[in-house]
Order: C-alpha cells, then sequence, then structure tokens
C-alpha cells in the first residue's frame, strides 16, 4: 500500500479484528507492549490496535495489515555512526530504498550503518523486528535522535508496532508529531529520501 494510497482511502474506522485502544486480554503479553499501552494510555493519545498473528519481521508481511488499520506502516531502522556514539531511529515510507550516503549526509554525520542489537536493547528496550517510535518510551537519557521521511509527515495515520513484533497500532501523525514525542521528551528531524 502506497502512501498516496493511504493519503486518498484513510479513515478514523478500521478493518475487522482492530480494536480502538488496548486489547482486551493482556494475558501472556510482554511487559513492553504493556507498557506501550499505560503510556499512550495516560497521555490520552488515541490509537487502535491489532494483533498479528506472529511475529512479523518484512515490509512484505505488513501489507494486510496496512489494508486492515488503514495507516502506512513504515521501515524502521535502527543507525549509528562507525564510533557507536550517535544513534537514530530512520522512519521511512516502505517503498523507498535506504541509502545510507544519504542519509548520513542529511544528518551531517560519519557513513552510518545498522546499530548493533545490544544497543538497540539497552537505549529503546526491543529487539530486531520490533523497532518502532514507541522505543523512544524506552529512552530516558535521549541518546536517540528520530529522524522521519518528510513524506510520511504528510499522512493521516502510521501504524507502528508497540515494542513486540506480533501486534500493531495505529495513530495519527499529528498525535505522534504534536503530543507523543513531547511527552517521551523527543524531537524529530525531518530528511527527504529519494
Amino acid at each position: 500500500m502506497s502512501i498516496e494510497d493511504i493519503k486518498r482511502d484513510s479513515i478514523a474506522g478500521v478493518g475487522t479484528g482492530v480494536v480502538r485502544g488496548r486489547p482486551a486480554d493482556l494475558i501472556g503479553r510482554a511487559h513492553t507492549e504493556i507498557r506501550t499501552y499505560d503510556f499512550l494510555d495516560r497521555q490520552g493519545i488515541p490509537y487502535w490496535q491489532t494483533d498479528l498473528g506472529k511475529a512479523v519481521y518484512t515490509m512484505e508481511e505488513c501489507r494486510q495489515t496496512e489494508k486492515a488499520l488503514g495507516a502506512v506502516i513504515p521501515k524502521n531502522l535502527f543507525l549509528c555512526n562507525h564510533r557507536q556514539t550517535n544513534f537514530y531511529l530512520l522512519i521511512m515510507p516502505g517503498e523507498k530504498t535506504f541509502r545510507t550516503s544519504q542519509v548520513s549526509k542529511e544528518v551531517g554525520s560519519s557513513r552510518l550503518a545498522f546499530a548493533p542489537e545490544e544497543w538497540m536493547v539497552k537505549l529503546l528496550d526491543i529487539r530486531p523486528g520490533a523497532v518502532s517510535v514507541m522505543g523512544l518510551i524506552n529512552d530516558k537519557d535521549k541518546k536517540v535522535q528520530l529522524l522521519i521521511d518528510k513524506d510520511l509527515l504528510e499522512i493521516p495515520y502510521i501504524g507502528c508496532h508497540p515494542c513486540v513484533n506480533t501486534s500493531c497500532i495505529k495513530i495519527s501523525v499529528s498525535d505522534l508529531l504534536e503530543k507523543f514525542l513531547p511527552a517521551v521528551g523527543h524531537s524529530y528531524m525531518p530528511v527527504e529520501l529519494f
């Protein structure tokens, strides 16, 4: 599903298997997932949630969920500089190709690479496959700079994992920028990727 499809078809209502707010049954869910719902509820940020039935790891596996949620599920890449002193969470449309030189130039950093898993766990308390903007809830020391592709700023809703890759949530981009990011003490840098 392209960003243009979402702009054209997005509605507040969502598909089958999607509930407004947290799931009714929290038994067996990861602490990180419940902590995400708790945070969003405390902040009064509306969201919709759906279970995926299994862990998903690729953009292709997210296509059906995009349709059900009526939201773009972007690529979420956890990056760092060569010395592993600067960390970035890049959110970009799934159909775009990640080019490290382009992103490095945008942020004015040495050539970026994928950050090691141990940093992902230490800074965001998430594992590969579950990387999302919701991980910023856990970045208490504000070590991770959020980068958002400008195309994603033009859509009404974004989908992301609630720190686990067995569920997905939908949140409005305006709530993400105006409520969520201030609540976690983060800003974002818009980037233009081709």
